[in-house]
């Protein structure tokens, strides 16, 4: 099993269709699928791969996104590869003199969710690793996808914008500022175990002789006090720093020198 893969989850599947057109090489194939996967997407189209299909390398590269690889469909042409959609978008970082709106990928992501919420099917294009899409495949795309990327530098790799696509659509799915994790439940701790730790502690410190001089314990006190009370300490928290104090307390006890003994069985 990769890192970061749990099977034991639903799989999320669906979403808009991926169609790489004269895709080269397996290896970058491989590579869209496991991008496709990590954000829920599933139908992948390949337009007269270089290469031919299947391809071992890309089912090599897909890291056990097998469910996209053995979904791919392999089309001659890219009108075939379109004939069932009802929406198309194409993405490129250059230019192009057409008069189709160009979105940002987040509002293409937004656009494509509400689109398919009235149950059409919508693709979105990849060019060649090369050179991009010609101009007469983006003619038949409905709206131009572009990324915010250094004009300087500006060509991205396929799967990369594979990449930051599907993240994009992803984030159509959830709430702002939700996770795919839980945050574990927090517990705050009671004053009383507040207390009782401090008391703890404080104890230990007159046993190490921490206190000194004894006309400043009281301020010392205070400031440790206040330290520990605007840490917001939560319950499992309490218990864990009463260990530590414990383990401190019993090394204290040992004289100098002396590492402790394992304990019997």
């Amino acid at each position: 099993m990769s890192a970061g893969t749990n099977r034991t989850r639903e799989l999320i599947t669906g979403g808009p269709v991926i169609i790489l057109v004269e895709p080269q090489l397996g290896e970058n194939i491989g590579m869209v699928a496991r991008a496709m996967a990590n954000f829920g997407l599933s139908e992948l189209r390949l337009v007269n791969p270089r290469d031919g299909w299947p391809s071992e390398k890309a089912r090599a590269v897909a890291a056990k996104a097998d469910h996209v690889i053995e979904g791919v469909k392999v089309f001659d042409t890219l009108e075939e590869a379109i004939g069932d959609l009802n929406r198309l978008l194409a993405t490129t970082a250059r230019q192009r003199d057409m008069l189709k709106p160009v979105l940002a990928p987040d509002v293409a992501a937004s656009l494509v969710k509400a689109r398919m919420a009235v149950n059409e099917k919508v693709g979105i294009l990849f060019g060649r690793e090369r050179w991009g899409l010609e101009n007469n495949e983006v003619a038949l795309a409905d709206e131009i996808i572009t990324f915010p990327v250094n004009p300087a530098f500006a060509s991205l790799n396929i799967a990369q914008a594979v990449l930051l696509m599907s993240y994009e659509w992803m984030r159509t799915s959830i709430e702002k500022g939700e996770t795919r994790f839980e945050t574990p439940e927090k517990v705050p701790a009671s004053k009383d175990a507040l207390v009782s730790l401090l008391e703890h502690l404080e104890e230990a410190l007159d046993e190490a002789k921490y206190f000194y001089p004894p006309e400043r314990r009281e301020r010392m006190s205070v400031n440790l006090r206040s330290i520990f009370t605007h840490a917001g300490l939560q319950k499992q928290e309490v218990q864990t720093l009463h260990g530590v104090i414990a383990a401190l307390e019993r090394r204290w006890m040992r004289p100098r020198g002396t590492k402790p003994q394992p304990e019997e069985e």
